[in-house]
């Protein structure tokens, strides 16, 4: 395919280029490590083999990442499932969703679309920050990642999202690929997931037409992503405390690194997606004398609202509302052996924050928000 040189930098690497970037990965120090940690018995030559056998990106996530997310499920929750009832799996959408793990949400949704019946998966918005590792980039665009650059001046930063734009437009319809995006930059650390407007005008910087003709040609279907347990509940109540009590602080490279190991390999209990219908007809329907403005904040909401009223909520969402208000509002949600697990359990990760001063009391409150809030937004959406 012929994609014009402007994509290049940011672009996943088409099927031509994924024999060098394999060569460089198998050459690479750390990549080596982590294949020995993956497939221990495994020689790397095996797995360089069975790397160049696959011809497309498509190909290494069926080859690779489709059989170690089916034996992470397995270890790491009590299964995962999908309602994509709302969608046709001939088409190709924009999947917009709350986001709770930095590797998984993305992972996750293209095996699902595999056992959906979807004849591809998605390509991934991803962060630069979480790319300064050169064999972390190549592997990324092997796995069918597009790059979202970050770190700009405010000039550069306009083109780099015209082009981030445009390339989703074309990969939607030139290349007919899905797309995955969270619906804000970073993950909502208290678990209060809202749409940013701004990535929405980032997406109607490119294709053609009005703002609604723009977002309507990437068919954005809302899709809620609700975790039973997230194995860096800790992290984000840690974090919560520093940004508090450290001036200016910001995470490093190597928080990046801990949050993506921890997300992967920790507990999850239960794991549903569910995808709300695609907003065009929505779109469609919105009164045409609106300004851009409030054109955007209007999808947002709704997209808001959508992923609102599609999370799956289980015990623990209950509990940890109803501790939070001190109240036992929703007790017919939860059994007493419910609270009693959930209650150890969470003291279990509190005992993991090494700060040198945690404030326990400030802690354990962000600790049950984040578990309280997805079933405040879910009453307020019904």
């Amino acid at each position: 395919m012929n994609i014009p040189t402007e994509f290049d930098s940011i672009r996943p690497f088409e099927p031509e280029e994924l024999p060098e970037a394999y060569d460089r990965l198998l050459a690479n120090g750390q990549f080596r490590q982590v294949l020995a940690y993956l497939y221990p018995q495994v020689p790397v030559e095996a797995i360089g083999a069975k790397m160049r056998q696959c011809k497309t990106s498509l190909d290494f996530q069926k080859a690779f990442c489709y059989d170690f997310l089916a034996g992470l499920l397995a270890k790491a929750s009590k299964g995962c499932d999908f309602d994509c009832q709302a969608i046709d799996t001939r088409r190709r959408y924009t999947f917009v969703s709350n986001h709770r793990d930095i590797v998984l949400d993305s992972a996750l949704l293209d095996k699902l679309l595999i056992d959906a019946g979807f004849d591809t998966t998605c390509e991934i918005a991803i962060g630069d920050n979480l790319l300064s590792l050169p064999w972390v980039r190549d592997l990324v665009r092997v796995n069918k990642s597009f790059i979202v650059e970050r770190s700009l001046p405010p000039r550069q930063m306009l083109l780099a999202s015209k082009r981030l734009s445009e390339y989703m437009h074309y990969a939607i319809s030139q290349k007919n690929e899905n797309i995955w995006i969270a619906q804000r930059e970073g993950r909502a650390k208290d678990s209060n997931d809202r749409t940013q407007p701004a990535i929405l005008k980032m997406m109607a910087m490119g294709g053609e037409g009005s703002v609604a003709d723009r977002l309507k040609a990437l068919h954005i279907v809302p899709l809620a992503i609700s975790y039973e347990f997230d194995p860096c509940d800790f992290l984000k109540a840690k974090e919560f405390q520093q940004k508090r009590d450290i001036e200016g602080f910001r995470k490093s490279a190597q928080d990046d690194v801990v949050s993506m190991q921890t997300g992967i390999m920790g507990y999850k209990g239960r794991i549903h997606y569910h995808c709300a219908p695609c907003v065009d007809g929505f779109i469609s329907s919105l009164d045409p004398s609106l300004g851009k403005g409030e054109v955007f904040d209007a999808i947002a909401a709704h997209i808001d609202a959508e992923i609102h009223r599609h999370y799956r909520l289980y015990p623990v969402n209950f509990v940890a509302l109803d501790l939070l208000e001190g109240t036992d509002t929703h007790l017919a949600e939860y059994t007493d052996a419910d609270k009693q697990m959930f209650e150890q359990y969470l003291d279990g990760q509190l005992a993991k924050i090494d700060l040198e001063h945690p404030d326990m009391p400030f802690l354990r409150e962000r600790m049950l928000t984040m578990y309280a809030m997805p079933a405040r937004n879910f009453l307020a959406a019904q």
